[in-house]
């Protein structure tokens, strides 16, 4: 190919370099080798399967966007094994001879601790003091405190942040400490990309001799044996060296379906902390952060409007904010009350005073022909109990009530029944077509208030 090819790669590297940290670029960026060019495809050179997959994993788009940034069409990157034969200098490429090198170049490979999540942009309030202070406690004094620590609740809570928050924490006090981030299914991939290539040995050498390993989303080791029984050695090995295991999950060990018995009681023999959906206002205080990190100023009205309508998670809370920045900055208008519901009105919508407590048992009781006192009571049928978390999943989206008055609204349900009752018809109505049809139905009844009464007084 042309020096000018040669040049681009150059470019792109240094761009890099100047991106990540110096022991990250020395490891992995060093040994590439560049090989051919076209408008569509750049093919670099690599020592070995395990650089190909790490910088697949870890590397690739900050690979692919410094190259288009220097290039007018999109060009994708891709790997190539060297041959024996190759013509590049052998001292480009680090020699894997021995264990202790292995080992430092594997943690390194794979730590991707996110510099952007920190304890610093972590908003603090009541429904995630408890989760905080124990991550703060456990950056503070790994291995010392609490192990392993297990951190759970629902989707976009602020979970994976708090683990990048203590992994940045660990590193800022001590750069040297062996650090591993990833989610349950990498560890699930890497684990079946060993076993094809019979290399176990290799797979093992990633894991052991860190100090701390990170586990995001553990719940996605339900029903993968093999994937488990290899998790519990790998996890024991490091518990009875007094390594630091920090793991995240949507449920509470005891929870975890299909995850064996062995694994969940030494999730629970630790530390385990919960975090809660927000209160309104810690979902203010996330507002003004995140505007802040936008260099923005939000109206106290705007981030109330906001924060008060938004009843999911964080991540849909945040991704709102950055749409109404994003329009005002495009149409060069301020951001005020009414651009903002403007910009919102598709996603948020006015409660509809009809929805109340009352009105949606009444209305789900009369759908599934039982009692309204059958969906308070603590009866566990399946014509029962999914009629109740219907009820619970209306009273979640169409109410502004609060997760402990909803359960006790509900024959006195402990608030954790509404999480999960809500969490699980969020994730079936759009798979079971039965279940959206009762549900659109039960809310048009509702919303058109012309025969609720009656379903009311029927039921009363």
């Amino acid at each position: 190919m042309t020096t000018l090819d040669d040049n681009l790669w150059e470019k792109c590297r240094t761009k890099i370099r100047n991106e990540i940290s110096e022991e990250s670029y020395n490891t992995w960026f060093q040994p590439i080798n560049f090989d051919s060019i076209t408008e569509t495809k750049l093919i670099l050179s690599v020592p070995n399967t395990f650089y190909k997959d790490c910088l697949e994993q870890n590397y690739l788009d900050i690979i692919n966007s410094s190259l288009n940034s220097f290039t007018q069409s999109s060009i994708q990157t891709y790997f190539r094994l060297e041959n024996n034969s190759s013509n590049h200098s052998k001292q480009e490429t680090p020699k894997l001879q021995n264990e202790k090198e292995e080992h430092s170049i594997s943690f390194t490979a794979c730590s991707t601790i996110n510099p952007k999540y920190n304890f610093e942009n972590f908003v603090v309030g009541s429904s995630n003091q408890f989760a905080h202070a124990a991550a703060r406690s456990v950056a503070d004094n790994p291995k010392v405190t609490y192990n392993p620590l297990f951190v759970y609740g629902g989707v976009g809570l602020g979970k994976t942040h708090l683990l990048h928050a203590m992994g940045n924490a660990i590193l800022k006090t001590n750069p040297q400490t062996k650090v591993r981030y990833l989610s349950a299914e990498s560890f699930t991939v890497d684990l079946i990309e060993s076993l094809k290539q019979d290399d176990m040995r290799n797979f093992r050498s990633r894991y052991r001799p860190l100090d701390v390993l990170f586990v995001d989303d553990i719940q996605f080791l339900a029903g993968k044996e093999r994937t488990q029984e290899e998790f519990f050695y790998t996890f024991n090995a490091l518990h009875q060296m007094h390594k630091q295991v920090i793991l995240s999950s949507d449920s509470y060990p005891k929870d975890l379906s299909r995850v064996e018995e062995r694994l969940r009681s030494r999730f629970e023999a630790g530390l385990v902390a919960d975090i809660e959906p927000p209160d309104l206002e810690t979902k203010i205080a996330i507002i003004y952060k995140k505007a802040e990190a936008h260099d923005k100023q939000i109206p106290a009205n705007v981030a109330t409007f906001i924060a008060s309508n938004i009843k999911t998670n964080i991540r849909e809370l945040e991704g709102l904010l950055l749409r109404v920045i994003a329009y005002a900055s495009f149409t060069r208008r301020i951001i005020d009350l009414k651009l903002t519901k403007e910009v919102l009105a598709e996603f948020i919508c006015d409660v509809n005073k009809n929805f109340n407590i009352a009105t949606i048992m009444a209305a789900v009781a009369h759908h599934f022909e039982i009692k309204v006192s059958d969906i308070k009571s603590k009866k566990r049928t399946r014509n029962i109990s999914v009629p109740r978390q219907i009820a619970m999943y209306l009273c979640r989206t169409k109410t502004k009530l609060s997760l402990p008055e909803i359960g006790r609204q509900f024959g006195g349900k402990d608030h954790t029944t509404v999480i999960f009752a809500h969490k699980k018809i969020s994730e079936t109505i759009n798979k079971n077509n039965d279940l959206k049809k009762a549900i659109d139905i039960i809310v048009s009844d509702i919303e058109s208030g012309k025969t609720i009464k009656n379903i009311v007084k029927k039921n009363e």
